[in-house]
């Protein structure tokens, strides 16, 4: 291999790694969404043979660590056998998720059934559960899409990069997620589990996890909630469009019981790769300043 293709090669596993594609599953795609009978590859059984090959053979060269599924959860700590099948039918999935969330009535509980739900296979793949971070009873909550590499690896949501430039975006409007409570933030996800090679959830994942994370914004019970992203405006506000015509619009949220001011904005990920970015972003969080300010005034919450 010439030094220009060893180059080439190098700066496109970096750009891999960065955008999270850090485990190799097979040597080619397969739709797992797709019955297994209906999943084989069209040339029978060496390319069964040589898939079986790809998911139980050992790599052939030791891993960096930090890097892979080998190295994120010890072997040690992997089950011996498959993790249990979600309901056979989406809809089984999505009513089971929501008499479950139904049935917490604190934020501990939610933890709890949720670490215990068995309804998503995201949980199969992942490392932790990355349930909230930040203060409970804080007057903002902000909620994205699904946890990275960095965020499966703690159990917390948004700890990476993009964790580290939403810290820094929420200290310039006077917010500390781990602060006193009045000034502080709690932060969540749509989906807590980490999709495999940080893959978008599909929809059948997303509307599993949505009635948790509804019962999650109710008992937070904050006085503005941000929407990172698109997705996450897209599944709890319900608009349709792009976050470039939903950001830094004013919607409302209902919870069931009182209803919420909702806005939505870029997600952090999406400003590292577009920093012209900020300056709209910046403009939505001190509208998110002043709706606080204004929530704070009137008694939190209030009419």
């Amino acid at each position: 291999m010439s030094p220009d293709h060893t180059a080439a090669v190098r700066d496109l596993l970096a750009f891999y790694l960065e955008a999270g594609v850090d485990a190799l599953l097979a040597e080619a795609p397969r739709d797992r969404l797709r019955p297994e009978e209906a999943a084989e590859p069209a040339d029978g059984a060496a390319a069964a043979a040589a898939a079986a090959t790809a998911w139980t053979s050992p790599p052939a060269a030791p891993r960096r660590p930090g890097v892979g599924m080998a190295a994120e959860r010890p072997a040690s700590a992997r089950p011996a056998s498959p993790a249990p099948a979600a309901p056979a039918a989406p809809d089984e999935a999505v009513m089971a998720a929501r008499e479950a969330a139904r049935t917490a009535a604190t934020l501990d509980d939610l933890a709890a059934i949720l670490a215990g739900f068995e309804g998503c296979a995201l949980k199969a793949t992942a490392n932790k559960l990355c349930f909230a971070d930040g203060k409970p009873g804080a007057p903002l909550m902000l909620v994205g899409e699904a946890p990275g590499r960095d965020e499966d690896l703690e159990g917390l949501p948004f700890v990476g990069r993009s964790g580290k430039l939403l810290d820094r975006m929420l200290a310039a409007i006077g917010i500390d997620r781990h602060g006193p409570v009045e000034t502080a933030a709690y932060i969540a996800n749509t989906v807590p589990w980490r999709p495999p090679g940080n893959r978008t959830p599909t929809p059948i994942e997303t509307q599993t996890c949505l009635p948790f994370i509804r019962r999650q914004i109710e008992l937070a019970d904050p006085a503005v909630l941000v929407c990172l992203g698109a997705p996450a405006a897209q599944a709890l506000i319900g608009t349709k469009e792009g976050i470039m015509k939903t950001r830094g619009r004013w919607f409302t949220y209902h919870t069931g019981r009182r209803e919420i001011r909702a806005i939505a904005t870029f997600h952090p990920a999406y400003l590292l790769r577009q920093p012209l970015a900020k300056r709209l972003a910046w403009r939505d969080f001190l509208a998110v300043k002043a709706a606080l300010a204004e929530a704070a005034a009137r008694g939190r919450g209030g009419a």
